[in-house]
């Protein structure tokens, strides 16, 4: 190897030097500890900085003076405000997901105190604002692009028109996603009329494009209570037209319908539920001998259960929470409380980001899948004075009570990924002695008398839809299946179906699955007429007996 220059020496020698400097200052700087009770004066840290070396100054100096003087001038009152605006607007003019979410709209006057009509002269709909249908359609065409299999039981279905005749009422989340179910069930030959589950979760300019259409949506995000009543009234409740099916989900519209319309009711053909609350109610009506038509329980298909239930949680939970509370999950203590497959979708994307999770359960096999996971399953209130988070999932209520909010710690985040929001005893926070602070967009700061802060999110309700989006494909799964449940109620000679509530038929299920594979370019393996025979099944299916836990 050759010998370094005398320049190259002469660098090397001082890089040497600054290198020693830079050493002493790190030694100088670690040795001063900082501590409650003694602070670092100003004068050693300028002597810390000081003695850091610097290169030379730059000769020259760039002036931005046309920049400095216009920064240097405040605006107006009347210009803070319209830049304001403008910001807003840009924001808006988008409209995605968390555009709706963060709607700046400065009117807030009710629908329900204005006169709107679409392009086709027709008033009945009742939405934020008919002119926003511009940008839900743009929303709209963004789902259908991950909804494929939807889509192409559309056209296939298409010239059949299998719900020629159907008059179908929804009261669903009214999302990008379901606005594509609800035009495959128009293409596809029904009438609809349409509201939300959840006065959080509608994007008003998805319900205007589906308004523009001539779909009869009733529906805004920010409803009060009386306008989630009211606005399932007027779906249900409107001259010249009769329902004839029902899309369901929470069972809202259908207990409505069953206490204030029996007779419209007792004509129903067919009733879709897609959530555990509604299910749940409906098997309550079957056990009375009150429910007068055959319902299709599509939260228990396969299709519902394994993806929307598991995977869809699995990453809206973290989408939810991070968009309302900018949480780092890293070392956080949480508590799910259900290990059903939501729990489950929730436990592993957050033990994926290095949270240490808790799980409650009711339910002893479910309790051991958990410890079997890796999760201690505890009672709430052993931990309930250490956690950060608590999520519940059960479909249950009072879960998480208002004695146990008292013990939570300051700071803590409370929310609900169950469909209704009775987990949480939100009720009882209503309180003199506590104060509400908004902080943002469905996340409250609820405050005790002795300061201590905690984050209640979507006032108990549904987090997901309510704070964020979910995945537009395990959408399409769940939306595909509730298409062909509605299809199968209104086409089922009579007799198939009696007064009570059915499994989705497996063949369905396989089939719904089926469609979905494309996306993934995924080949099934086909069975020989051998091997079938030696299995005893079908060589198209169904593959599993009904009693096959997947």
């Amino acid at each position: 190897m050759s010998e370094p220059t005398g320049d190259a020496k002469s660098e090397m020698k001082q890089a040497s030097k600054e290198v020693k400097e830079s050493e002493n200052v790190a030694e100088k700087y670690s040795a001063m500890t900082v501590s409650k009770n003694s602070e670092m004066n100003m004068g050693e840290l300028s002597s810390v900085f000081s003695a850091v070396p610097t290169h030379k100054p730059v000769k020259k100096q760039i002036q931005f003076v046309e920049d400095k003087q216009e920064f240097s001038r405040f605006p107006t009152k009347a210009g803070r405000r319209s830049l304001s605006r403008s910001i807003s607007q840009s924001s808006t003019d988008s409209y995605s997901s968390a555009a709706s979410y963060t709607d700046s709209s400065d009117d807030e006057t009710s629908p329900r105190d204005k006169t709107q009509v679409n392009s086709k002269g027709s008033s009945d709909f009742c939405v934020k604002n008919i002119k926003q249908a511009e940008f839900g359609r743009r929303e709209i065409e963004i789902a259908e692009q991950d909804m494929s299999a939807l889509i192409s039981l559309r056209k296939r279905a298409q010239s059949e028109k299998p719900l020629a005749g159907a008059k179908i009422v929804g009261c669903t989340h009214i999302t990008a996603q379901t606005a594509v179910l609800i035009e495959t069930l128009v293409a596809l030959g029904a009438q609809c009329r349409w509201t939300a589950c959840n006065i959080y979760s509608t994007q008003n300019e998805v319900a205007a494009a589906l308004s523009e259409t001539g779909v009869a949506v009733f529906a805004w995000k920010g409803e009060s209570e009386d306008d989630f009543w009211w606005c399932i009234d007027r779906c249900v409740n409107t001259e010249g037209w009769q329902p004839n099916m029902i899309l369901d989900d929470g069972g809202d519209l259908t207990h409505w319908m069953y206490k204030k319309y029996p007779n419209v009711f007792k004509k129903i053909r067919g009733i879709v539920e897609e959530s555990v609350t509604g299910v749940h109610r409906l098997y309550q009506l079957s056990k009375a001998g009150k429910l007068c038509v055959p319902a299709m329980n599509v939260n228990d298909s396969v299709t519902k259960q394994k993806f929307d239930n598991l995977y869809c949680c699995r990453e809206s939970i973290l989408d939810g929470l991070k968009r309302t509370t900018d949480v780092m999950f890293g070392g956080k203590q949480v508590v799910v409380c259900g290990y059903g497959e939501v729990g489950k979708g929730c436990c592993a994307a957050l033990k994926a980001l290095g949270a240490i999770v808790y799980v409650t359960e009711i339910d002893p096999i479910c309790a051991l899948q958990a410890c079997m996971d890796g999760f201690r399953v505890v009672k709430l209130n052993e931990v309930i004075r250490q956690v950060d988070v608590i999520i519940t999932c059960t479909g249950n209520k009072n879960v998480v009570t208002r004695d146990q909010l008292d013990r939570m710690k300051n700071g803590s985040i409370v929310c609900n990924m169950g469909h209704s929001n009775t987990e949480i005893d939100v009720a009882s926070l209503r309180t003199p002695e506590l104060t509400w602070e908004r902080v943002r967009s469905q996340v409250d700061h609820v405050i005790w008398p002795d300061g201590k802060r905690v984050i209640l999110l979507a006032e108990g309700r549904l987090l997901n839809l309510s704070c964020s989006t979910v995945p537009t494909f395990v959408l399409s799964i769940t939306a595909t299946t509730q298409a062909l449940a509605l299809i199968e109620l209104y086409n089922a000679p009579e007799g198939r179906y009696k007064q009570d509530v059915y499994l989705l038929p497996k063949k369905m299920d396989e089939y719904v699955a089926s469609l979905h594979l494309a996306t993934f370019d995924a080949h099934l393996t086909e069975l020989s007429d051998e091997q079938a025979k030696y299995l005893g099944l079908n060589k198209n299916g169904p593959f599993k007996p009904n009693y096959y836990r997947y």
